[in-house]
């Protein structure tokens, strides 16, 4: 599909889930970051997530905290119903910065903060690298990010094993083998550092993910990095992959501190 379609038809879908959003508190674009907060925040979906449903419980626990937040579809391909984040990275990363910028524009603000679960977490550096990005992001935060890429508990290599599998999975989802370990996109993104001057990072994993595999891939190394394992705060967390960008409290907890370190409180089990 040409981008210019691809970029009509999220627009139009933008523009249904936004007004959808708004009646939950987040995606309002007459909200003014505060003092306290005084940058909006914008909330990245994962490979077949979407704008509304990865977002119910993190994104009204920013907005009682006094956020406005905003979260957007990306990665629409070949019309699957439903499901984004499935086209090619690059194509995504370039809907991000089309949406921080009309973020920016609303509220009148220069930088976002920027947090993401799976593929969300990850993709915003591609923008920051390679798009302009990082001049227009104060921090960001990915919930299992795949940084480094994923074996999928094992599972990458039966697609190397299998003639025409890797081929066929391209051509349904291409994000999908761009996150492979090793692939020509991860080295491509990690080449020459993890890290970008003037913005701050924050990744928070769950021992228990068996999507981005192993788990530590998901750190990154650099002069302003926190990488945070949630069974290191709370060892009673069983929190895998979905469960930590959707619903888990101590993950919210810990991407609330990064986003206001100056007034984070520590997370425990009881967060």
């Amino acid at each position: 599909m040409p981008a210019a379609l691809r970029a009509a038809g999220h627009a139009a879908l933008d523009d249904k889930s936004a007004s959808a959003d708004a009646e939950g508190g987040w995606n309002d674009y007459d909200c003014k970051p505060s003092e306290e907060h005084p940058r909006p925040v914008v909330l990245v979906h994962g490979t077949g997530g979407n704008a509304v449903d990865n977002w119910l419980g993190l994104a009204p626990y920013l907005k009682e905290r006094g956020y406005c937040v905003f979260s957007l579809d990306y990665g629409k391909y070949n019309g699957i119903p439903l499901l984004y984040g499935l086209g090619p990275i690059e194509d995504s990363a370039g809907e991000l910065d089309t949406f921080v910028d009309k973020v920016l524009d609303a509220t009148g603000k220069d930088k976002v903060d920027i947090v993401g679960h799976s593929q969300g977490g990850m993709m915003p550096r591609y923008y920051m690298k390679f798009l302009d990005g990082a001049q227009k992001v104060n921090a960001l935060v990915g919930i299992a990010p795949s940084n480094h890429g994923t074996t999928l508990s094992g599972l990458t290599k039966l697609v190397d094993q299998i003639p025409g599998l890797g081929d066929a999975v391209e051509g349904l989802a291409p994000s999908l083998m761009q996150q492979k370990e090793g692939s020509d996109f991860i080295k491509r993104l990690n080449e020459g550092g993890d890290t970008l001057p003037g913005v701050k990072y924050t990744v928070i994993a769950t021992k228990h993910d068996e999507v981005v595999t192993p788990y530590k891939s998901q750190f990154l190394d650099g002069p302003d990095v926190k990488n945070v394992v949630l069974q290191d705060l709370c060892p009673a967390d069983i929190s895998e992959h979905l469960a930590v960008g959707l619903a888990d409290k101590l993950a919210f907890h810990e991407a609330a501190n990064a986003l206001d370190p100056a007034n984070a409180e520590p997370t425990t089990c009881s967060s």
